[in-house]
């Protein structure tokens, strides 16, 4: 299936303004940010994690924020219909949870069933403290009763779109553009 460009949503700049924007966001939503540990969920939510991460510990000094990386390939409640040889990614979550509040990264959220597959995965390595979910775009149509308590930006398409972000780290450039199927 193949895609044709629409609009570009966000550039590099207003991703790094974005995030930084998050990160204030997100200290001061939980009291200075001292509890916070960071969880990216693969692919794109991984580098948004590490990134936020850097600017929480630049803002909050003397403080590490723990970062881990979820792989929900497995809990997925679609994996029939994905293929029967999902690619399975590393799982690292290297601090304990009970502690924690747990932030949870990813870059769109669209249906919450990712996010239904990470909450699944992330309780096999701990109890949180607390869990909230942090996205760089939110493009609504939800099938399930999940919200983010941080957002990046919030845009409305239709279900023949698509929003794809693209991160350096990643796809080797920077944006976030709307898609949509190729007649």
């Amino acid at each position: 299936m193949s895609f044709v460009e629409k609009a570009a949503l966000m550039s590099a700049n207003d991703i790094k303004k974005t995030l930084e924007r998050l990160a204030q966001e997100l200290i001061e939503y939980n009291h200075g940010g001292k509890q916070i540990a960071l969880v990216g969920i693969h692919r794109r939510g991984v580098p948004l994690a590490k990134r936020l991460s850097l600017i929480l510990q630049n803002t909050i000094k003397d403080i590490k924020i723990p970062v881990g990386y979820l792989d929900i390939n497995l809990y997925r409640d679609d994996l029939s219909t994905i293929g029967s040889q999902p690619i399975v990614q590393s799982t690292e979550i290297d601090f304990q949870m009970g502690e924690k509040i747990v932030v949870l990264v990813d870059d769109v959220l669209y249906t919450g069933r990712t996010i239904r597959a990470a909450m699944d995965a992330l309780v096999d390595y701990g109890r949180p403290k607390a869990v909230q979910l942090c996205v760089l775009i939110d493009r609504g149509h939800r099938e399930l009763p999940i919200q983010a308590n941080f957002v990046g930006k919030t845009v409305e398409i239709f279900d023949t779109e698509m929003v794809e972000v693209q991160l350096e780290e990643i796809d080797q450039r920077e944006g976030v553009i709307l898609v949509e199927k190729a007649s």
